[in-house]
């Protein structure tokens, strides 16, 4: 727990840092200061809200026990199984394959499944899905991940924002410095989001098998998500890729640069570490 708090507290100083060197680019020692001031609320904001915002973003919409019984049940027997408290349950239409977990602890914490992997999977590859996001939430590494993803996204923004409004007369930042920025900022951000090490999906597919005590049915449900999401794009996820790093496999991974920056091992790699484990 003491690992995950410290990591989430100096991903926290990087991206006040990052938000500072944006703000000293496009508007020197006062831009710099209103940055760090931005920078500290939207910390403070992402903290307590970045979990519904994500939601939000995917328009995710809460189910129980009656609008979801088999998924919703699903959900229940694992959380008992991994001696957590029952987490918000939310369905996403979105036809590729995938699904999330975001909250700043096991008691403020939800699971989302996409109605593609909903469809796809069979009643045993679910419950091997939900077991890893379930880890997730028990390791505690769900809030760094939910911050990642919003900051990311506001230091996009902010470099933007800062290149079309900065500055008048000679407070106007250089433009050829100001492009830069514009697309480094975003790429830092980027870089921010691989504090959160790959070896935390490697922790969730351990911790999910052992949740759910069947390993194979994880595997298999890698091997058919990472098959099927090549082919089908999400939409929520392309207009929201600093995100992507939250879902189970790559929602980016049918192409583009987008790949390049995955935060996610290599789905074989996953794959053959769990048939080690059945072994």
């Amino acid at each position: 727990m003491f690992g995950n708090w410290f990591k989430t507290t100096l991903l926290m100083a990087a991206v006040v840092a990052l938000f500072g060197v944006v703000g000293a680019t496009i508007g020197g020692a006062q831009g710099m200061l209103v940055a760090l001031v931005l920078g500290g609320a939207m910390n403070f904001f992402a903290y307590w809200f970045s979990d519904k915002m994500v939601l939000r973003m995917y328009n995710a919409r809460e189910v129980d026990a009656m609008s979801a019984p088999e998924f919703y049940g699903v959900v229940q027997e694992l959380a008992q199984r991994a001696e957590i408290p029952m987490p918000k349950v939310y369905v996403i239409d979105e036809a590729q394959p995938n699904a999330f977990a975001t909250g700043r602890n096991p008691e403020n914490a939800a699971v989302a499944a996409t109605t593609g992997i909903l469809q796809l999977l069979t009643a045993r590859e679910l419950r091997g899905v939900m077991a890893h996001e379930l880890a997730h939430v028990k390791h505690r590494d769900i809030l760094t991940s939910t911050i990642a993803a919003t900051m990311a996204g506001a230091i996009s923004s902010l470099a933007q924002f800062g290149f079309m409004f900065g500055g008048r007369g000679e407070d106007r930042p250089n433009p050829v410095v100001a492009l830069v920025v514009m697309i480094l900022a975003p790429v830092a951000a980027m870089l921010i989001q691989f504090a959160i090490s790959r070896a935390r999906e490697f922790g969730a597919d351990n911790g999910g098998a052992e949740i759910s005590g069947d390993p194979q049915a994880l595997a298999a449900a890698l091997e058919k998500i990472e098959r099927y999401a090549r082919g089908m794009p999400m939409e929520a996820a392309e207009r929201h890729p600093e995100t992507a790093q939250m879902m189970i496999v790559n929602p980016l991974a049918g192409g583009g640069l987008a790949g390049l920056f995955s935060t996610h091992p290599p789905t074989a790699e996953r794959i053959a570490r769990l048939h080690a484990m059945m072994r």
